[in-house]
């Protein structure tokens, strides 16, 4: 079952947060919306569990328009950035939660509820802390305590919104590959909110990219990355370093560097756009742009360089073999991409 949204839009007030969005996420799939504050992401996320109304537009989910349903009918398990768990209740009373309060018509017995939520406990590694109370775990112990819960209901789909946006960056680490592996043993097709490009290039399947309430790309995590759309994009999904240029009959200058440029490369003012660490550091009278060494620290395993290039600061992270000795602070080097990407001046 395939969930279609077909042009949704929804403002508030004079404010547009979506802006006639349409994507879909295939049955079983992990598909992040990623984009920046106010771009519509947790919007588009609270229409799909049926928080929020759209002005117009369409959802369905396996042929079902979702929207006709109340958010108790679309069978949805919805995770919060701050847990929202029941402080009096104990972890595996939380999870039960949702089953507990159900119609006595469609309420499980007391001991296929206990099954399920030893099941769970399980699945989400907390076998040993059922009798524990929220203020009794940690932060990520809290999260996939709230996670069991939203799959207690055995929903048609789950929506995660910024999940681990209030965790330290090692636990979110941890429980990016933890969560992957229930999504891969569950199979419940997953809506994935997060403004951090790491994060939903690491878990998706595929990657949608919102901004200021629209649609701008959906692509697999690589695809996405290697071929951005625009030169938001690129910039948006991190590592980049951006100058300005002028193409004219095949050439791009940048400050007294030039290079040949592709066929269709636009002309005019242009704007050069590169990863930090696809450059090559040579000296002045090597191929590339001019650059002053301002500093230089390790960061683990690699090497940042700040630099000043046409009067802008610029950062480059380098395996600390990529870096020579020459490239000292106060001296001047050039610096010469591995691989440019142009894209028409704003």
């Amino acid at each position: 079952m395939s969930l279609i949204v077909n042009s949704v839009s929804k403002a508030f007030g004079r404010y547009p947060a979506l802006a006639d969005v349409s994507l879909e996420a295939r049955q079983g799939e992990f598909l992040a919306l990623l984009g920046p504050s106010g771009s519509g992401k947790t919007t588009l996320l609270r229409i799909l569990a049926g928080l929020e109304a759209p002005d117009g537009g369409a959802v369905t989910f396996g042929g079902e328009d979702l929207l006709a349903l109340s958010a108790r009918e679309r069978r949805v398990g919805m995770v919060f950035q701050h847990y929202a768990l029941f402080r009096h209740m104990t972890v595996a009373r939380n999870i039960a939660f949702g089953l507990s309060v159900r119609p006595r018509a469609t309420r499980p017995s007391k001991a296929e509820i206990g099954r399920r939520v030893g099941d769970l406990l399980r699945l989400v590694q907390l076998e040993d802390l059922e009798t524990r109370y929220p203020s009794q775990l940690s932060g990520g112990q809290r999260q996939r305590v709230a996670l069991a819960r939203a799959l207690a209901i055995e929903p048609r789909m789950l929506l995660l919104d910024e999940p681990f946006g209030a965790l330290d960056a090692k636990v979110r680490r941890d429980l990016r590959r933890w969560l992957r592996r229930v999504h891969d043993e569950t199979g419940v097709t997953t809506v994935f909110v997060t403004h951090d490009q790491e994060e939903a290039l690491d878990l998706a399947d595929r990657v949608a990219i919102l901004k200021d309430g629209r649609l701008v790309q959906i692509g697999e995590p690589q695809a996405v990355y290697n071929a951005p759309a625009d030169a938001f994009i690129y910039d948006f999904l991190g590592g980049a370093v951006r100058l300005r240029g002028h193409v004219a009959a095949g050439v791009l200058a940048i400050g007294d560097w030039r290079t040949p440029t592709p066929d269709d490369a636009p002309q005019g003012g242009v704007d050069a756009f590169f990863r930090q660490d696809q450059a090559v550091i040579n000296g002045v009278e090597g191929e590339g742009f001019l650059a002053a060494v301002k500093g230089m620290a390790q960061r683990g395993p690699a090497i940042r360089l700040d630099l000043e290039a046409l009067g802008e600061p610029l950062e480059l992270l380098l395996a600390a073999g990529e870096v020579p000795d020459f490239a000292r602070p106060g001296g001047t080097v050039r610096i010469a991409p591995r691989q440019l990407r142009l894209f028409a001046a704003a």
